[in-house]
């Protein structure tokens, strides 16, 4: 995929936007670990959720006693998606090779898009500082 004459490919676009929907889901999984650890102390401290069926019970005790863990789950959740995200743009705009490349990384979590996304930026190391400067 040439464009215009210069020397870009579609692989570090490919790997940047995998790069952003993976941090995109790591994010959005971090907040879901989030809304558990939340709605275990909702449940057991308001009166009125104590008659439902489906958060009374053993879990909600299990969860708040690793409430520290899950928060520093979702944090690092959180953080390594962002990171992603922000390597993601990094390698569309075709700035900082060490950042995308870091991105890629931190989209690893998120699975095979994490990985196609170090697939497709690690090679493209010299299509980053091309464009007129």
């Amino acid at each position: 995929m040439e464009s215009s004459g210069s020397h870009r490919s579609g692989w570090l676009t490919a790997g940047g936007v995998l790069s952003i929907v993976g941090g995109a889901f790591e994010v959005i999984g971090a907040g879901m670990a989030a809304a558990v650890v939340v709605s275990a102390f909702i449940g057991s401290s308001v009166a009125p959720f104590h008659c439902m069926p489906s958060i009374r019970g053993v879990w909600p005790e299990y969860v708040i006693r690793a409430a520290p863990i899950w928060l520093g789950v979702v944090a690092f959740g959180v953080v390594l998606g962002v990171l992603a995200i922000v390597g993601g743009v990094s390698a569309m705009r075709r700035k900082r090779f060490g950042l995308s490349l870091a991105g890629a990384i931190c989209a690893l979590p998120s699975g095979i898009l994490g990985i196609l996304a170090i697939v497709f930026v690690a090679p493209s190391k010299g299509e980053f500082g091309t464009g007129g400067k």
